[in-house]
């Protein structure tokens, strides 16, 4: 990787805009087949010191992102800095009454079920994307241009044209700039959007009781509580907390300070959550379900977040992009192969057919859980736990599910699969 032109017209076969995780995913896959890329943002992540304090951004890596990963050279280096495997994941409805939920209400999955070592991993945000960035120092076709402020784009030739003077020309512009896409908004590619009730708060929190394999979520009438382990740090252990409320109440609970902040999370979450020393950072954001109305337009494409955003309800977000990530590699990749023009509506159709109904599936699945959880009506709240109950028992579909969930089953690119390891 480099940080300067390697051809000195500064024409590429693919322009990449923005190097977070699943811009950076790309520009490596990419790069392995020597497809000359040139990648911009306007900053990246500093280096993370070993003591430093686990961070908000945290995300749930399946099986399928962890091949992905592999495969692209990222993993290792991140595996040098930190990462935590959960092996369990519980889901119950938290009920006004005490009972033991395991016999009743509560749908327990286990990676031991399907004869794998994890469920998947909790890794912050910053390690996937530094691993990713180291990475790219293995493949001498891509440059990385950063910071970089860019000014114009024309994405009819393609052209990117940064503070500098500087203008960059490709066959394909790619759009992994996030949910507010500056290359989504000058290919104006409309974006459906469904702004939710709650917002969500986040807390990295240290806790007593060591590093933890299980993450659990109990639903509740405002929204979800949830706690996910993160690593030991200097012999401290932390976990996230993640707590769906309304606007209203969530701009109380981040003006409290930190002992009285402590105290409603005690008096408020399950028994499960474990003791609480102190709090480290604590933030909240809005969310929204977004789907952009296409994913290319000729010569432009996008890719995660650019693409669609979904309720973070069961973290799978980022999942959804690396699997983007993986099937525009793909696809790419081959048409490269072939001589096809990479920025030719033929070729990127191929893209979208391999991803759009995928990823609506998982959005309205999660928005179904959301709807269906997210309230007190008394006769849902009786049939949504007897469901809960048979859920729990079916130890066919619990399996399954699993499958799903971690990309290990359904169609998938190749990046996606096992045997990289």
């Amino acid at each position: 990787m480099t940080d300067q032109p390697h051809n000195p017209d500064n024409t590429y076969d693919v322009l990449v805009v923005g190097a977070g995780m699943v811009g950076a995913a790309i520009a490596c896959g990419l790069g392995q087949a020597g497809i000359n890329v040139a990648l911009f943002d306007h900053a990246l992540p500093e280096p993370l010191p070993n003591d430093a304090l686990p961070e908000l951004r945290v995300s749930a890596l399946s099986s399928a992102s962890e091949n992905i990963l592999r495969h692209l050279g990222a993993w290792a280096p991140m595996q040098t800095m930190r990462m935590t495997p959960y092996r369990r994941m519980a889901v119950w409805e938290k009920l006004p009454v005490s009972f033991d939920r395991s016999a009743i209400n509560q749908v327990l999955f286990d990676a031991q079920r399907i004869n794998e070592p994890q469920l998947g991993y909790i890794v912050e945000n910053r390690v996937t994307q530094l691993g990713l960035l180291n990475a790219l120092n293995a493949y001498s076709s891509v440059s990385l241009f950063c910071p970089a402020q860019i000014v114009r784009m024309d994405v009819h030739t393609p052209m990117v044209e940064l503070n500098d003077g500087r203008c960059f020309y490709s066959g394909l512009l790619v759009g992994a700039d996030g949910a507010h896409s500056q290359v989504r908004q000058t290919a104006a590619i409309a974006m459906e959007q469904r702004d939710y009730e709650q917002q969500c708060l986040v807390a990295a929190v240290e806790i007593d009781g060591g590093c933890q394999d299980i993450t659990w979520q109990a639903f509740t009438p405002t929204g979800p509580q949830a706690f996910l382990p993160l690593p030991d740090i200097a012999g401290k252990s932390y976990g996230s907390v993640v707590w769906y409320h309304q606007p209203e109440n969530v701009r109380q609970l981040m003006a409290l300070d930190d002992a009285s902040f402590i105290n409603e999370l005690v008096a408020t979450f399950p028994a499960e959550l474990p003791p609480i020393i102190r709090l480290h950072e604590r933030g909240a954001f809005p969310i929204a379900r977004r789907h952009a109305s296409h994913y290319f337009r000729p010569n432009v494409v996008l890719a995660g977040d650019a693409a669609h955003t979904i309720n973070p309800l069961a973290g799978q977000g980022v999942n959804l992009g690396f699997q983007d990530a993986a099937w525009l590699i793909e696809t790419l990749i081959a048409a490269y192969q072939a001589g096809e023009h990479l920025g030719s509506p033929t070729v990127l159709a191929r893209y979208e057919k391999a991803r759009r109904t995928d990823n609506r599936v998982m959005m309205y699945t999660m928005d179904a859980f959301y709807y269906a959880f997210s309230n007190d009506n008394k006769p849902l709240q009786m049939l949504r736990n007897a469901g809960l109950s048979v859920a729990g028992k079916l130890s066919p579909a619990i399996n399954r599910v699993m499958k799903y969930a971690m990309g290990l089953s359904g169609k998938q690119a190749k990046l996606s699969l096992d045997g990289h390891r």
